[in-house]
């Protein structure tokens, strides 16, 4: 008959467990308080609707955003019209679409630079900016403004879905309704609040708390190893959030590094632009903050599940050594992506004649060189206390806490002795030395007719001499498990 067990091992000592549970409940419920707490005193209620910037090209009569498909392609001299720019041999692009309710054809004016870089194709779906026909006889006409992505990016969102669900499954489920949480928080609460002039900095802190809680919590589950990890993250928010306030204010990172920061400090003037630059600094590391807390609590869970007799101090040494790899990964991946953001930004300040540190540290690429060393500061430091954490909840709740993962093994045929029932489950035993051997057992006695080992002095049947040279290590694993005072 097949038995049904954990891999807990060893038992973890109840006082130990209680006072770690009670300990995780008084930080976790208290910062869950205050985050929801802030959630309320920071909502942005009626004034987050005040500044409305409208529609930009639809805001007169006859003037319409459409999107459109393009019907033929006209090139060469003779396709230009009174609209249409041509290049320096005198050829013209001019696309046409027939919008819906037209007469006819529409031709289409395109910049200069799609007419060169990616003319439109016949197919094509793309945004336009439409002007109806007026009653003076102007006829209709219509200027290009951008591609309609909107079929093949939600192709990709929905490959990507796939993807993510057949490899992770349920827990792949999970984490994408918990994106689209994080999506809803940053769209429902983060930007309205700092439009309606709410403090950046808190705005961005309880935000993405209380990202953390649902995030995690939702995708892998409640369970010590989960709240480790929430802790180790939300030390790493505290200490971004510091390293932010005090490098905007002593670099003089006034957040005027592209048009957009322009367009806000005229629209939105009660908006604080270094503020905003905090917030930035704090939403973008949030994402690679997550990945490596969660993933140095379940390297601590493992090793520990591996490892159920080593010591705290060699616990945090093996995870370390995890997590100073994660480290170097994650410092130059993190470099890259502001890297290949910018791309186009970097070209353009490398062709100017400037030395590297001026080059590092002119104001458009202060800010991404100084959200990569913020946001790796907060990860690196994250590492350690997240270890630090996770063994001391390790060692006090046990390994099996971290993950749910009871199986049942196959029994031994029928006739074979217990070397041959011992032998079948050698992987399992190799991979957890020390597990606990199941309640309710019997072990064999010396007079059982199929017993054709010895007794260890564990009180568990060891295999014969001949089965320990075929496998010796089992020998080793068996001899190493604590005594049993009911064997």
């Amino acid at each position: 008959m097949g038995s049904s067990h954990s891999h807990d091992a060893p038992i973890a000592d109840p006082v130990r467990k209680r006072r770690a549970t009670v300990t995780l409940l008084s930080l976790l419920i208290p910062l869950a308080l205050a985050t929801l707490a802030g959630l309320i005193l920071l909502w942005p209620g009626q004034g987050s609707d005040r500044v409305s910037l409208g529609q930009p090209y639809s805001s007169q009569d006859g003037v319409q955003l459409i999107s459109a498909t393009v019907t033929r392609v006209e090139s060469g001299k003779d396709a230009c019209t009174d609209k249409s720019s041509a290049d320096a041999n005198g050829d013209c692009v001019v696309p046409y679409v027939w919008p819906a309710g037209a007469s006819g054809e529409v031709p289409v004016e395109i910049s200069p630079e799609l007419r060169d870089q990616h003319p439109p194709k016949v197919g094509d779906n793309v945004r336009l900016v439409y002007f109806e026909a007026s009653g003076s006889g102007a006829d209709a006409s219509a200027t290009m403004i951008d591609y309609d992505r909107s079929v093949p990016l939600a192709l990709l969102a929905a490959l990507y879905a796939l993807v993510v669900i057949l490899v992770a499954r349920w827990r792949g489920v999970r984490a994408i309704l918990g994106l689209g949480f994080a999506f809803l928080i940053m769209g429902l609460f983060m930007f309205p609040a700092l439009v309606a002039g709410k403090p950046a900095l808190w705005v961005a802190l309880v935000g993405s708390v209380a990202i953390m809680f649902v995030v995690l919590y939702f995708a892998h589950g409640f369970t010590a190893r989960t709240s480790t990890a929430l802790l180790g993250t939300v030390f790493g928010l505290a200490v971004t959030a510091g390293l932010a306030i005090w490098v905007t204010d002593a670099a003089g990172l006034i957040g005027m590094g592209d048009e957009s920061t322009y367009a806000l400090n005229s629209q939105v003037p009660q908006l604080s632009l270094s503020a905003l630059v905090i917030c930035g600094l704090m939403v973008a590391g949030l994402g690679v903050l997550n990945d490596v807390t969660i993933t140095q609590a379940s390297a601590v869970w493992e090793l520990a599940e591996s490892s159920p007799h080593a010591t705290a101090r060699e616990l945090f040494g093996r995870a370390m050594r995890i997590g100073r790899d994660h480290i170097a990964s994650t410092v130059y991946t993190i470099a890259f992506a502001y890297a290949g953001g910018a791309f186009a930004t970097l070209l353009l300040l490398s062709l100017y004649d400037h030395s590297f540190t001026e080059f590092l540290t002119t104001g458009a690429l202060a800010e991404e060189v100084v959200r990569t060393l913020v946001g790796s500061i907060g990860l690196v430091l994250a590492i350690p206390v997240t270890t630090a954490i996770a063994v001391a909840v390790v060692k006090a709740v046990g390994p099996g806490t971290g993950r749910s993962h009871a199986h049942d093994d196959a029994a031994p045929a029928s006739g074979a002795g217990p070397a041959a029932g011992a032998a079948a489950q050698a992987p399992a035993a190799l991979a957890a030395p020390a597990r606990s051997r199941p309640r309710g057992r019997r072990a064999a006695r010396p007079g059982d007719a199929a017993s054709s080992g010895s007794r260890g002095q564990t009180g568990v049947v060891t295999p014969a001499d001949d089965d320990v040279e075929e496998l010796p290590s089992l020998h080793e694993v068996v001899r190493s498990r604590p005594r049993d005072p009911q064997g």
